[in-house]
Formats: C-alpha cells, structure tokens, sequence
C-alpha cells in the first residue's frame, strides 16, 4: 500500500512500510513525525516505551517496559516506573484537578500532587486508574478497571472500586503453570523464542478453531 506526501508542489507515492520506517525513526530519535508514526504503523508498547523513555518527560523509565500508546500520564515527571513495567490502557493521575476548583471558588491556596512509584516487574490492566502518591511494589498486578487510591503491596493482585487485594502473584502464576501445559497449542507456545509477540496468525488460527470447532470461528446470524 502506497501514500501519497506532498514535496515541493509535487506529489509523490511512497510506500507506507517506508513512510511508517521514516516515522519511526524520526520519532524516536528526534521527537518529530510522533503523530503519522502513530497513525500509520500504530507502534507496539515496546516501541512506544522506547519513545517515552527518550522523550516521554517521565522521571525515570526503566528497561523492557511494554507502554501501550493510549496509556495517559497526566504528569508524567512524577511518575517513576521499574523494569519490565506493562501498562495497557490505563491512566496515571499526578495531581487532584478539583484543586483548581476549590481554589477560584473559595480564595484559596491548596495544593494536592503526589508522585507515582511502580516497582519492577509490575502490571496495569486497561481502564485500571492510579491516583497521585500511589506506590506500587515489585511482581504486583493491577485488575482492569481498578481504581487504585492506596499503595500496593509487593506480590499482590488488587481489583475493585477502591482497589483491595484479591490475591497473590505467585498464586496466579503457579494455576497458570499447571494449566498452561494442557492448552492444544502448548507445544507451538513452547516451540516460540523467548519474548515473542504474544500472538501470531497459526496460533490464533489454531486458538480459533479450538474455540469455535463447529464452524472454524463463522459468526452464527440471527
């Protein structure tokens, strides 16, 4: 697939893999062409860690973070996240908007920031929302959708609105260990390098016809 770019009056057709390469490359070593590169190659959350790590304002950042591109850091120099940190979706508030408020209101002088703190080792599931001053500890999970207002223990699962602990770390990864073996595509799993994307087409291929035997994944009508 071609685009076409306008230079010097002229237009000229360049390939998209091409347009979306240049993107990249001058989004993430010169801060430039962010928005096409978004548009046109939708960078993965490895990629856009990449980027925010160079250019994203965060305090500190550490090596590989997969950050998926809707993730929203309202004040992203307060927010300092660990190794191996995911955050799909989510949204990290560095301040407390109804300041602002409170204070035209009523001739007032407050103030309500904090920083956020996410170990190493840590994951943020979409729609979950961090408030300011929250610290997370290392191997932690954060449900989608939690809202959390409290500092997460290390090694913990938390869910809810407010978010509360709803289990262990090395709990959830021991069932997985002993179901995981069981899935029919475990032997393709096994055979994938190491940090491989989590998908394919032959594995979700293979995901598909378990799910829907009858018809190989055909939506049923009416």
């Amino acid at each position: 697939m071609n685009c076409s770019i306008h230079l010097l009056g002229t237009v000229v057709r360049v390939p998209k893999r091409l347009l979306a390469g240049l993107c990249e490359h001058l989004a993430l070593h010169h801060n430039l062409a962010t928005a096409p590169w978004r548009r046109l190659a939708r960078p993965d959350g490895a990629s856009w860690a990449r980027y925010l790590q160079r250019h994203g304002g965060l305090h500190a950042i550490g090596e590989g973070c997969v950050i998926q591109s809707n993730v929203v850091f309202t004040d992203p120099a307060y927010v300092r996240l660990g190794r191996n940190v995911h955050l799909t979706g989510c949204t990290l508030f560095g301040h407390d908007g109804v300041v602002g408020m409170l204070n035209r209101a009523y001739g007032l002088c407050l103030d309500k920031v904090g920083g956020i703190d996410i170990g190493d080792n840590v994951f943020v599931g979409h729609q979950a929302i961090i408030m300011p001053g929250v610290r997370i500890g290392a191997n932690a999970v954060v449900a989608a959708g939690a809202l959390v207002t409290t500092d997460v223990a290390p090694g913990t699962i938390v869910g809810g609105v407010p978010a509360r602990p709803i289990g262990a770390v090395s709990t959830l990864c021991d069932k997985l260990a002993q179901e995981t073996p069981m899935l029919p595509w475990y032997a393709m799993l096994a055979a994938r390098p190491p940090h491989a994307p989590p998908t394919d087409a032959a594995l979700d291929a293979l995901r598909v016809s378990h799910f829907f035997p009858d018809n190989g994944g055909a939506s049923h009508a009416g």
